[in-house]
C-alpha cells in the first residue's frame, strides 16, 4: 500500500529556511516521478516542482526558481523539499504527490496528507 508522509513544516521568518520530508513506503522511487504541490489559504493547490525517475527537475512556479530544490534519497525512498528565502507568500499546505509513471507529465496518482509551512514574523 503506497504511503507519503510529509514532515518538517513549521513557522519560519520571511528569509529563511525549511526543508520538508516525503517519505514514501509501498513502492521504489527509482521507478516513478514524484514532486510537491501546495494550497495556500483560499487558494487552488498549485504544482511547486516534480523530480522524474531520471532525475529532471520541472518548475510549475516560477517564484520559486533560485529558491527551492527538490532531491531524492533512493535509498531512504524520501523525497526532500528545500525551500530558501521563503515569503509570505510561500506560507501554505505543502504536499507530496507521486505521479502513476516514470515522467513529471504522469497524472497523480497518490498524495500525503500535507505538512503547514508558515512564513511570518
Amino acid at each position: 500500500q503506497v504511503q507519503l508522509v510529509e514532515s518538517g513544516g513549521g513557522l519560519v521568518q520571511p528569509g529563511g529556511s525549511l526543508r520538508l520530508s516525503c517519505a514514501a513506503s509501498g513502492f521504489n522511487l527509482d521507478y516513478y516521478a514524484i514532486g510537491w504541490f501546495r494550497q495556500a489559504p483560499g487558494k487552488e493547490r498549485e504544482g511547486v516542482l516534480c523530480k522524474s525517475s531520471a532525475g529532471g527537475t520541472r518548475y510549475y512556479v516560477d517564484s520559486v526558481k533560485g529558491r527551492f530544490t527538490i532531491s531524492k534519497d533512493n535509498a531512504k525512498n524520501t523525497v526532500y523539499l528545500q525551500m530558501n528565502s521563503l515569503k509570505p507568500e510561500d506560507t501554505a499546505v505543502y504536499y507530496c504527490a507521486l505521479r502513476s509513471g516514470r515522467t513529471c507529465w504522469d497524472s497523480v496518482d497518490h498524495w500525503g496528507k500535507g505538512t503547514l509551512v508558515t512564513v511570518s514574523s
